[in-house]
């Protein structure tokens, strides 16, 4: 049988845009290497109602997890801050679940979805897969970071994620800690899940994550960990193009997860939904010129704040851990009142802007941060 688009990768961007291009009543194939949907789940799953909401889906009993109702940050010193996580309707997702209803929404749409069917290649007239060639008109590129990494090994950090099970972990409580020489240019974060249920992981520059979490785990106390997951993740930002001739990248594999935490439920998804619109007007159209609508799109709802978020980024990394027990020792109680008050899960930078800003914080940070700072808080 043959298709109008085969999405390779069945993770949240794809599904979403299959859902998208199915509704408009095209053939759509969905074809995911990995012998389930959703997994394996390296994805820490935190999102915002709101960015549910735009997704356009209202999760099942089984696809949440949990609620945040706060979120402690913690300096090399031990010495942290938290803030309070209720306004900004941060939930936690079970992943594998969540994409499982992403891919019942595209069922119903009427996509067909094939596990343990991988792209080998992009041919003439369509793709070649595991299961053979199949024709088509459109190819989706959703295998995620997989697709980045032979193309630019810079812009991905190591990471390892674990599920344990501890009777430390607040069940309430999003942990983030921040130690340039532990975890350089990135943190570690533990996640909970359920009732003394977490995910907890780590990622930096030239570091052996599994051995650093270990560490990061002893310390924290006794635990059992239940799965572990080692994946790269890509912090470098959107890739120049979203679209060539008639292949489509979304998602990961198209640098749409945040710079600043790798996450990228809510801009992947939004992603995989702009593409799918803008590939059913090209089905319907024949022109392809409406598939550049899609980064259009995407860049005018997140281009600037991925922007902000490299440059945060690239101020952050050039902070060492003097500098940065310094600049938690200058944050007062009404910067974290603002920042949970009027800060964006979603859209983060501004928050992060007024911590390295803050009124107080010592000259040192200042000198190495200089203009660049400014025009973040710009």
């Amino acid at each position: 049988m043959d298709y109008d688009v085969v999405v390779a990768g069945g993770s949240v961007a794809g599904l979403l845009c299959a859902r998208e291009i199915a509704a408009q009543n095209h053939r759509v194939l969905v074809i995911e290497e990995d012998y389930e949907i959703g997994t394996p789940e390296h994805c820490g799953g935190l999102v915002s109602t709101s960015g549910m909401d735009e997704l356009g889906i209202i999760p099942f009993r089984a696809t949440l997890d949990n609620k945040i109702r706060s979120a402690r940050v913690t300096a090399p010193s031990g010495k942290d801050f938290v803030l309070d996580a209720r306004p900004q309707q941060v939930i936690v997702l079970d992943r594998r679940e969540f994409d499982k209803q992403i891919a019942h929404q595209a069922k119903v749409n009427g996509a067909e979805i094939r596990v343990r069917t991988s792209l080998r290649e992009i041919t003439k007239d369509g793709v070649r897969t595991s299961d053979g060639e199949i024709k088509c008109r459109t190819i989706v590129d959703a295998r995620g970071v997989s697709s980045l990494i032979n193309k630019d090994r810079t812009g991905t950090l190591q990471s390892a994620q674990y599920e344990v099970y501890a009777d430390w972990i607040d069940k309430e409580r999003v942990e983030v800690y921040l130690d340039q020489e532990k975890y350089p240019g990135f943190f570690a974060w533990v996640i909970p899940t359920r009732h003394d249920e977490a995910k907890v992981g780590v990622a930096g520059k030239g570091i052996n994550s599994a051995a650093v979490l270990e560490d990061f785990l002893k310390e924290k106390g006794r635990y059992s960990a239940v799965r572990k997951i080692f994946a790269p993740i890509w912090i470098k930002g959107p890739i120049k193009e979203f679209v060539t001739r008639n292949i489509v990248t979304v998602g990961d594999a198209a640098g749409q997860a945040k710079p600043t935490t790798a996450g990228g439920i809510y801009s992947s998804g939004l992603g995989g939904i702009f593409a799918g619109n803008a590939i059913s007007k090209f089905l319907e159209t024949g022109k392809e010129g409406t598939l550049q609508e899609y980064q259009k799109k995407w860049t005018d709802k997140f281009g600037k704040e991925f922007e902000q978020m490299l440059l945060a980024r690239s101020l952050l990394e050039r902070l060492d851990n003097k500098s940065i027990n310094s600049l938690f020792e200058s944050i007062t109680p009404e910067v974290l009142n603002e920042i949970s008050k009027e800060g964006s899960f979603d859209f983060h930078t501004m928050s992060v802007a007024k911590l390295l800003g803050v009124k107080g914080s010592v000259k040192a940070v200042q000198t190495i941060l200089g203009n660049e700072l400014r025009r973040l808080l710009g």
